[in-house]
């Protein structure tokens, strides 16, 4: 299990100046957790401009949370104004890498962020274990050819299911829309709280996700 932390910037006109003058300090401390393992996945959230961040991070505890917060020049030079987080886990699918070798950094948006939350009423885990089988065999050949690049179960503090991120390889929303139109957690009424951001990957050394093929 890990931990998803999902940022967002302040909205006053000197916000992306602040993301600017951080982002170095910020790539110099993500690049080696990306290589070593503690950041599964570190991405800009973006509408016309950046919104902010999803950072997924792979600790045990809260506690590597909350060091990686303390460190992190963009919870602490004022540039994300809230924040929130969650235990969270990688499905473990065939998923391509998140960066080909020798890719550089992408001019503009690639693909799309879902976070997606559940319903809250009493019933909303019976909807997803009934259609959830369904949902991964739709979901492991679209990581294996890389329309799923990045995708897993949001919990509660007792390891139960109640959302999901997702991050798909369309450069639009309306793209991405299409993609969930015939998921069974969206025909299954699982999914009550949809946000769609765009976004695009910065060349991190990351090492290969859960179910990723190996070589």
């Amino acid at each position: 299990m890990g931990f998803a932390v999902i940022a967002f910037d302040g909205e006053d006109d000197a916000a992306p100046a602040r993301r600017m003058a951080a982002r170095d300090r910020h790539l110099d401390l993500i690049t080696p957790m990306a290589a070593d393992g503690r950041l599964a996945l570190g991405v800009p959230l973006q509408s016309d401009g950046p919104l902010g961040s999803l950072m997924v991070l792979n600790t045990p505890d809260r506690a590597g949370v909350d060091a990686y917060l303390a460190a992190e020049p963009f919870a602490q030079g004022q540039v994300w104004k809230r924040h929130t987080v969650h235990p969270f886990r990688i499905a473990p699918l065939p998923y391509q890498p998140l960066v080909p070798t020798g890719a550089g950094m992408p001019s503009g948006r690639t693909h799309t962020v879902i976070v997606a939350f559940d319903g809250t009423d009493p019933a909303a885990l019976d909807r997803r274990m009934k259609v959830r089988e369904a949902h991964m065999a739709r979901v492991r050949p679209m990581a294996a050819d890389g329309t799923l690049a990045f995708g897993g179960a949001i919990l509660d503090a007792e390891g139960r299911m109640t959302g999901s991120i997702a991050v798909v390889r369309f450069d639009t929303d309306a793209g991405a829309q299409d993609w969930m139109r015939e998921d069974p957690y969206v025909t299954g009424d699982v999914w009550r709280e949809v946000t769609l951001y765009g976004t695009r990957f910065a060349p991190l050394p990351y090492q290969p996700l859960p179910g990723a093929e190996h070589g």
